[in-house]
Parts: structure tokens; sequence; C-alpha cells
């Protein structure tokens, strides 16, 4: 029975050797290429036995790409011309930027999204649910918390938390911190505040404030597995799946032993 060959787009990271480490250990995945961007340091070693390149180089299967949004659409552009598929948790993303990536989609089978955690998108379900339950009586604040190498903010994750919530609610209303006299906080606005503090690998909170009671749903990682760990159960869901564009939801609705294995 034939592995669900992957490509590691930002392979020498954090989250990429953690992934590679993952693979490793699945019977049902090959590491198949490992990329980096041109001019790294490390191109040319090898990392479990694969060179370090700075392209795709040949037909996988799936490509897991965390880097940069840059770096995600020149990717983009190799695995349209082989028809390999592409989980993106890469974040940062401009509205544009995104539209381009997403044009791939008619070559190729594609899943964007700012946290592949299993319990971070439970976590959203939640969100929504209770931003829709407690309406604009309540005072909603995200705050998020990550390493200090982090290089966007808020996160994309909290972005999300924070669409989802202004979703239920009809609001558009956002302010990322606040400083100096900014008067009383008006009905539907929705705060979103960043940590960035030593070697935290995520930790998210959402605080519905009402008048003599409040409501706190957090999540926290204590590492990066199941954020890894969910970025392969996607490739392994999105391996042989036609062009298009997919969703988290299709991906946790699918059931989870219907794996492809060309």
């Amino acid at each position: 029975m034939s592995r669900i060959r992957l490509a590691i787009h930002g392979a020498s990271g954090r989250m990429g050797l953690r992934l590679i480490e993952l693979i490793a250990e699945d019977p049902a995945l090959e590491l198949g290429a490992a990329i980096e961007r041109p001019g790294h340091p490390l191109l040319g070693e090898k990392i479990a036995g694969v060179t370090l390149v700075d392209r795709l180089e040949s037909r996988v299967d799936v490509a897991l790409d965390f880097s940069m949004p840059s770096a995600t659409l020149h990717l983009a552009d190799s695995c349209a011309r082989f028809g390999t598929a592409m989980v993106v948790g890469t974040t940062g993303f401009e509205p544009e930027l995104k539209r381009v990536l997403e044009k791939h989609a008619d070559r190729l089978a594609l899943l964007v999204a700012p946290n592949m955690s299993r319990a971070v998108n439970l976590l959203m379900r939640l969100v929504g649910e209770a931003a829709r339950a407690l309406g604009r009586e309540a005072d909603i604040e995200i705050v998020e918390r990550h390493h200090h190498f982090k290089q966007d903010a808020p996160s994309g994750t909290a972005l999300r938390l924070a669409e989802i919530a202004a979703e239920a609610i009809g609001s558009k209303q956002f302010v990322h911190g606040r400083h100096g006299i900014v008067g009383e906080r008006p009905r539907g606005e929705i705060g979103l505040h960043a940590l960035r503090a030593g070697d935290s690998a995520g930790e998210h909170t959402v605080v519905y404030g009402l008048l003599g009671e409040c409501l706190e749903l957090t999540h926290r990682a204590a590492n990066r597995d199941g954020f890894a760990r969910g970025a392969l159960d996607a490739a392994k869901f999105l391996a042989g799946k036609p062009p298009g564009i997919y969703t988290v939801d299709d991906w946790l609705n699918a059931p989870r032993t219907a794996l492809h294995i060309s």
C-alpha cells in the first residue's frame, strides 16, 4: 500500500521540523520534499534523509505550507504546475494576496486555515454559538499570547475568532488594543490584544463580559503537536481530492478513517 507523499515548505522551522518528525512516525505518510526559501543557509543539506531545496521540483501528493505569504504564492505556482494539493497554515495574508492564492484552486486542491488544531476549530464553533446567544449585551474581547519569534500580530487565529464573533452579532467594529482616553466602550466593539513573550506555543481567550458575570472560552497549547497533527490529518483528507477550495469544516466533518492512499 503506497504512502501519501508530502512536501514541507518551511522545513527547517520549528513547525516544519516537528511535522517531519511526526511524518516519520506515521506509516501512511512519507516525506517527499523539504523546501526552504532561496538563499537559506541550510540549502543542500539533508533533513530526515531528504535534501533541502528552494523549490518544489517534482510532484508529491500534498504540500504543507508554514512559511510567509509571499513564499506561499511562489509555492502555489509550482503546486499548480504539478497538480499538487496544498494545505496552507501560513498566516498574515492581506486580502489581495489571499485572493491570488485562491485563484490557483482551479488547478489544485487547496485548504487554507489559520489554525489546524482540532480543539481550536472546536473553539471557533463555540465562540460563534456564545456570541449568538449573548448578542450585543456582551462585551467581547480576544486575548492571544505567542512566543516572541512570531512575526504577525494579532495571530491569524485571533483574527478569525474576531470575525466569527462579529458575524454572529452583526458587527464590523474592531479595535486592536487601546491607549489613552478612549471613552466608554461602544456596543458591538470587539477588542483584540496580542501578547508576545517567551516560548508560548499559543493561547487564545475569548471574553464575554456582562454586568454581574463573565464567560471565558480558552484554548492553551502546551506545544505545537496539536497544530502539527491537525495539519497532517488535513493533508490526508486533501490527498487525491479534485481541484477546488476546501474548508476546515469539510476536513473535520469527513470520517477520520477515510484516507486516500494512491
